[in-house]
């Protein structure tokens, strides 16, 4: 007994699954380009071709773990610090405060000193690091 075997084989290949899936990807490029171009428009500042030649006092206030104030390294209270940024300001008018707290210290001292230097109105600056370093 023969078997009859009507099914040819293809010649040609089906293209039509191919070219749904190329459409598929070129709609989710466009629609991720789109979506990734759009945000905020910021104007960065210039820089000035000369270099600044003023030097400003810098102290550094440090809010350690346990909630101690630091003034360049001394323990001070928070009304000994308004003391010296008062005096430092008034001997330098465009002095600088750098806040350093440390990441287990009571966020509420590094408010504090933040306060602080708003009332006072002087620049300040807060220190930071990488994660890890």
């Amino acid at each position: 007994m023969q078997v009859q075997n009507d099914t040819k084989p293809y010649d040609t290949i089906n293209v039509t699954p191919m070219l749904d899936l190329a459409y598929v990807l070129l709609v989710v490029f466009i629609l991720m380009t789109t979506a990734s171009v759009q945000g905020l428009s910021i104007s960065l500042p210039k820089p000035s071709n000369k270099p600044s030649t003023e030097r400003h006092e810098l102290l550094i206030v440090q809010v350690a773990a346990s909630g101690a104030l630091l003034l360049n390294g001394a323990a001070l209270s928070i009304a000994e610090i308004e003391q010296r940024l008062t005096q430092a300001k008034a001997a330098d008018p465009k002095m600088t405060v750098a806040i350093k707290g440390d990441p287990t210290a009571a966020y509420e001292q590094v408010v504090q000193v933040i306060d602080l230097c708003n009332r006072l109105a002087v620049d300040m600056a807060l220190v930071t690091s990488r994660i890890g370093t």
